[in-house]
C-alpha cells in the first residue's frame, strides 16, 4: 500500500501524543501534520490534501463538524472523541470509525484495518460519494438544534452564534444570514435552519424568511391580510398568512 498522507488535528496534547505513539506502528502512515485546534487543521488540510485526519470532535473555536463542514479537501476520517453521545449514527455509518477516548492499541489497530479496507473498496468504485459529503448529509438531517453557524467569507473563516443572527433570506440555492456585524451568504436551505434552529427564537414567517423574534420591533399591516416586520435594526421582512398564524399561535404576537 502507498504512503498515506496522515494529518492529527486534536486539541489535548495527550492525545495527540498517543495516536502519534500508535501511528508509528504502521509504516504506510505518514504524518505530515498535527493541530491543536479546528482553524489550523482547516487550513492544513486544505493545503497539504491528506489521505486521512484523526479528528478531534470536541474542540474550542471551531468543532470537528464545524471544520468538516467548511472543508474544501475531502479524506478519510477517523474521530476521536470523549463523548459518545456525539452523533454516534453519523460516525457508525459514515466516518471510517470513530475512537471513544481512552482507547487501546488493539481499538486502534481495528480502525486502521478498517481505512484499509475503505481505501481498498473506493479504489473500486471510484465516483461514489466521500464519507465526508456523506456524514453532511447525515448531521443535516438530523435533530440537533444550532447554537452558532460557520462560514467561510473572502478566505476567512466566521463563526457566527444563533444570538447574533436578526434574520434570514432565502437565496436560491443559498441562505442570507443577516447579523448586527454584516450580512453572510451561506450554502444551505431554509428547510435546514428551520428545523435546526431553536423554533421558540427563529419562526418562518414566509417561505422566504425566517426571523429571530427578539428582534422584531413591531408588526404593522400591509395590503390587505398581510404584514410587514419592523425589526429593531429599522429593516423591514414580509410576513405570510401562515407566517402571522405562528406568531400568533406559538410567541402570542
Amino acid at each position: 500500500m502507498k504512503k498515506l498522507a496522515t494529518i492529527i488535528i486534536e486539541d489535548e496534547k495527550p492525545a495527540r501524543d498517543l495516536l502519534k505513539a500508535y501511528l508509528e506502528e504502521y509504516e504506510q502512515m505518514e504524518i505530515i501534520g498535527e493541530y491543536d485546534n479546528g482553524f489550523e487543521g482547516l487550513k492544513a488540510v486544505n493545503e497539504k490534501k491528506p489521505d486521512v485526519i484523526f479528528l478531534d470532535v470536541q474542540m474550542p473555536k471551531l468543532t470537528g463538524f464545524e471544520m468538516l463542514e467548511v472543508l474544501e479537501h475531502n479524506p478519510e476520517v477517523i474521530f476521536t472523541t470523549a463523548y459518545d453521545q456525539y452523533a454516534i449514527q453519523a460516525f457508525e455509518q459514515n466516518a471510517v470509525d470513530y475512537l471513544l477516548k481512552p482507547f487501546s492499541r488493539g481499538r486502534f489497530k481495528e480502525a486502521i484495518g478498517k481505512l484499509e479496507a475503505r481505501l481498498e473498496k473506493a479504489d473500486k468504485h471510484e465516483g461514489e460519494k466521500r464519507n465526508i459529503e456523506k456524514i453532511r448529509i447525515h448531521l443535516a438531517e438530523g435533530e440537533e438544534k444550532l447554537h452558532r453557524v460557520v462560514i467561510k467569507k473572502s478566505g476567512k473563516i466566521h463563526v457566527i452564534s444563533t444570538g447574533n443572527i436578526s434574520y434570514l433570506e432565502a437565496q436560491d440555492d443559498y441562505v442570507m444570514i443577516y447579523t448586527n456585524d454584516g450580512k453572510y451568504l451561506k450554502q444551505q436551505t431554509m428547510k435546514y435552519f428551520e428545523k435546526h434552529l431553536d423554533p421558540e427564537q427563529f419562526v418562518r414567517v414566509h417561505r422566504s424568511y425566517i426571523v429571530n423574534v427578539t428582534n422584531i420591533e413591531r408588526i404593522e399591516p400591509y395590503e390587505k391580510s398581510n404584514y410587514i416586520l419592523i425589526l429593531k435594526d429599522g429593516n423591514k421582512v414580509p410576513v405570510s398568512r401562515s407566517g402571522m398564524q405562528v406568531l400568533k399561535d406559538n410567541l402570542d404576537f
